[in-house]
C-alpha cells in the first residue's frame, strides 16, 4: 500500500499502520510547531467526533488515530481528517502552565553532583539552569503519564547513562538529551535524576488520569526539603492538589 490514502493535504504524509490505525506525519524531526500541529489535530478530530474514531495518540511529530474497521476505512477517515486540517488551518490550541514544586537536594537527586561534573557546573547552576526554563510537554509514553519535556538548556544536555538503574522511585525528576521528564511510577530507567517532586503525575481515579497532556507548559520550582515533606504529606492526604494556569 502507498504510503499516501487518497487525495490528501499536501502538508502531511498518512501512513497506514495495520488495519485499524494511521499516522498522521507532520515532519521528521522533533520541533514545537509540529508538536502543536500534532495536538491541535487530536483536540479538534476528538471535537469533530469522526465516524468510526476510536482513539488518538500525540507522538513527537505525528498524531496515531485509531479507528474501526466495520464502520469506516482508513482512506474514508484520511478525507475526514482532511477536512478538519482544512477547516482548523489558522486555529491555535493554547495549552495549560503547571508550576511542579522539585527538591534537588541530598538523596532526592542522587546524579546531582555527576551532572554537574560532567557539564563543568556546580550543582546551583544544574538546578537554576534546570528550574529557569520553561518546558514544552511534546507526548506521554515510557510509563502512563511519564511526559516527554523539552528543551532542556544546551549547558545540561547529557547522554542517558550507561548504566540504567533497576529501580527510579515515582516523581524521579529526571534529564536526558535534550529532554527532561518525571517518572511517574517506580520504574527501571536510565535518566539522570536531578531530583524529585512530589506530586503524583497519574492517578487512576482522576479524568484525565494523567496530570499533563501534550500541548502543555510546566516550571520547575526549587523546594526545600522540609518543604517537599510537608507537600508529601498533604498530597498523600489529599489537602494539595495542583492546579494549572493557562499558558501565555
Amino acid at each position: 500500500m502507498s504510503d499516501r490514502l487518497g487525495l490528501m493535504n499536501p502538508t502531511v504524509k498518512y501512513l497506514p499502520c495495520g488495519d485499524t490505525a494511521v499516522a498522521v506525519e507532520f515532519g521528521d524531526r522533533v520541533d514545537r510547531r509540529l508538536s502543536a500541529s500534532v495536538v491541535s489535530l487530536g483536540k479538534r478530530i476528538s471535537e469533530a467526533r469522526l465516524t468510526g474514531l476510536v482513539e488518538t495518540v500525540p507522538t513527537f511529530r505525528s498524531l496515531l488515530v485509531h479507528y474501526d474497521p466495520l464502520r469506516t476505512s482508513a482512506s474514508q477517515l484520511c478525507a475526514q481528517i482532511d477536512a478538519v486540517l482544512e477547516a482548523s488551518a489558522d486555529q491555535q490550541i493554547t495549552g495549560r502552565l503547571w508550576r511542579i514544586p522539585a527538591c534537588y537536594e541530598g538523596d532526592l537527586s542522587p546524579d546531582l553532583r555527576d551532572v554537574a561534573t560532567r557539564t563543568g557546573l556546580s550543582p546551583s547552576e544544574v538546578v537554576a539552569g534546570h528550574t529557569g526554563e520553561r518546558y514544552y510537554v511534546y507526548m506521554l509514553g515510557f510509563l502512563p503519564g511519564f511526559p516527554y519535556m523539552g528543551d532542556l538548556p544546551e549547558p545540561l544536555r547529557l547522554p542517558r547513562r550507561e548504566n540504567p538503574r533497576v529501580n527510579v522511585p515515582a516523581g524521579s525528576v529526571s534529564i536526558a538529551s535534550n529532554l527532561t521528564g518525571v517518572y511517574s511510577f517506580e520504574s527501571p530507567g536510565g535518566w539522570h535524576l536531578i531530583g524529585r517532586t512530589p506530586i503524583c503525575l497519574f492517578e487512576s481515579g482522576r479524568m484525565p488520569p494523567a496530570l499533563m497532556q501534550p500541548g502543555d507548559a510546566v516550571c520547575f520550582e526549587a523546594v526545600s526539603r522540609a518543604e517537599f515533606d510537608r507537600l508529601s504529606a498533604d498530597v498523600g492526604k489529599g489537602t494539595f492538589v495542583p492546579v494549572p494556569e493557562q499558558a501565555a
